[in-house]
């Protein structure tokens, strides 16, 4: 089992992102999908995902594949015929209908009429005539192919007995004591990685040890509901960032697609990878979480000291080790700064569900990683320790993506 960092990570990030840019090449010789006034179809159909996914019913892990399926078949579809903007636009927008009116069909009346519009401005003829048979059967094909793959809502989340408590071990935590949720993600296919434990970190810091008791004083000082110690500013990262991951970063890859010069058959690849990289690496993450079964910091502190402390924002229902938060952003990361480069073309800005109202506004993609690790002590709900393995852990299992990313795009 792979334990630690290799030396060299410099040489690493450069094997990584010399092989994403060498798989997409072949796509990066055209100019953009859109002229002039012309509609963006990836960008349209970006959209059309994000509001066809209800992310308020599903689990996460359960949005994150049916991005990755859709976009994945449009990707696909549009490695032919990459010069003639019919059969692209067709193709991609197929593709997408095809896999989310498979994956979310409560939606397809929706879906039907978004496709309707994106078909009535292409021309009629054999170009989109084959895109729409081109996108339809490679999101066939896809969904046939991830069936019984074990990230279904009841897959995801099976029974799990409470563990018998123990110093360090994980319990429900208040004020709900919901049982362990995503305890099933573990167990899902991944897109590519060979098994959940290629990437596992190394145990959590042991109980008593310096950083333990440096990770647990942290969480207690500036986490909890009454900290004197959080500023205002502390408070307002950690609620913006609260929310979900899939729903926050949203945004940003937005940004990152609709700022892209490259050809429609690039950006559908792009939108493709970071969610197999994100679907990959919320399997890790839950492997770690479970077989570990490391408990939150509220456990830790209220089983100490402190048995009134409760932390600023309600703890998720899952272990502590590794932060789901921190992988998801340093997969992101990874992937965005491997085929994108380390900034944004221009300044871009997200909204939070979390902190109604608030934007932020960014150039580059690691700063949303480092407010991350920060955001989740302040809320009260993780240690350091597991915020920065967290991003580790997404890194790497993002870089696997990209190492073997023609595996799935040929």
């Amino acid at each position: 089992m792979h334990r630690s960092w290799p030396n060299n990570r410099l040489s690493r990030r450069l094997l990584v992102t010399s092989t994403a840019a060498a798989l997409l090449a072949t796509t990066a010789v055209a100019g953009p999908a859109t002229a002039g006034s012309q509609v963006d179809t990836a960008v349209e159909w970006y959209d059309v995902t994000a509001a066809a996914i209800d992310t308020g019913t599903r689990p996460q892990v359960t949005s994150s594949r049916a991005w990755a399926i859709s976009w994945l078949a449009a990707a696909r579809a549009l490695r032919h015929a990459p010069g003639v903007r019919a059969y692209q636009d067709a193709a991609l927008a197929s593709a997408v209908h095809t896999g989310l009116s498979a994956l979310v069909p409560e939606n397809t009346a929706a879906l039907d009429a978004a496709l309707a519009t994106t078909l009535a401005r292409i021309p009629a003829g054999t170009a989109r005539d084959r895109g729409i048979a081109a996108g339809r059967a490679e999101a066939s094909t896809l969904l046939a192919q991830r069936a019984d793959d074990g990230l279904d809502p009841a897959s995801v989340n099976p029974p799990f007995p409470t563990p018998t408590p123990a110093p360090g071990i994980w319990q429900p935590t208040p004020p709900t004591f919901t049982t362990g949720q995503q305890a099933g993600n573990r167990f899902a296919t991944p897109f590519l990685l060979d098994r959940a434990d290629r990437y596992r970190p190394d145990p959590p810091p042991a109980l008593g040890s310096a950083r333990y008791l440096a990770d647990l004083a942290e969480v207690r000082v500036y986490g909890g509901a009454d900290s004197t110690a959080r500023t205002q500013a502390q408070t307002d990262t950690a609620t913006f960032w609260l929310g979900s991951s899939l729903v926050l970063y949203t945004g940003v890859l937005r940004a990152a697609l609709a700022q892209s010069r490259k050809p429609a058959a690039w950006r559908a690849q792009l939108v493709a990878l970071f969610h197999v990289a994100l679907v990959d690496t919320q399997i890790a993450t839950s492997d770690a979480k479970y077989a570990y079964l490391r408990w939150r910091p509220v456990t830790g502190i209220q089983a100490g000291d402190d048995p009134t402390w409760t932390p600023l924002h309600t703890t998720p229902a899952h272990p502590d080790y590794p932060s789901g938060h921190n992988t998801y952003s340093g997969a992101a990361e990874q992937v965005l700064t491997a085929l994108v480069g380390p900034r944004a073309r221009q300044p871009f800005t997200i909204t939070s569900p979390s902190q109604p109202g608030a934007t932020r506004t960014y150039d580059r993609w690691r700063p949303l990683t480092d407010e991350n690790v920060d955001a989740r002590i302040w809320s009260g709900i993780h240690t350091r320790s597991a915020d920065e393995v967290g991003v580790d852990l997404g890194r790497r299992v993002a870089a696997h993506a990209l190492r073997n990313a023609h595996l799935l795009l040929g």
